[in-house]
């Protein structure tokens, strides 16, 4: 399975964890205006994004945790690549409610936002 994604959060927004109990985590590139980053994990990417999205089945991983991509909107992977955007929701469902949304398999919330620091590791792919 290709690497689509490798990147590395620097700064954890003040409401971002609460979105994430909630199963929602939004990745914003460094630099992103300070209404958009007070929501958002700001990112630095090492590798990709790559030209081709992910498919269904392709891991998502947070630091140690792992969930396999159920379902992603027609525009989502277009601003990953574009702006460094994407709204990662972690229900499990098998569409994308939004079209600028990957939809990945069910984490539970406090897991989720525990995982949520500076230096985490966030890889799309192998």
């Amino acid at each position: 399975m290709p690497l689509h994604l490798r990147t590395t959060v620097t700064e954890v927004g003040e409401e971002a964890a609460d979105l994430a109990e909630g199963g929602v985590v939004i990745l914003f590139a460094e630099g992103a205006p300070p209404e958009l980053a007070e929501v958002s994990l700001l990112h630095r990417v090492s590798e990709g994004p790559s030209g081709m999205a992910p498919g269904i089945g392709t891991p998502i991983r947070i630091g140690a945790l792992e969930a396999p991509i159920t379902a992603i909107g027609d525009s989502a992977w277009k601003k990953v690549t574009d702006i460094g955007h994407v709204v990662i929701s972690f229900t499990g469902a098998e569409a994308a409610e939004r079209p600028g949304e990957i939809i990945a398999g069910k984490i539970d919330g406090e897991t989720l936002a525990a995982a949520l620091q500076p230096g985490a590791e966030i890889v799309i792919g192998s």
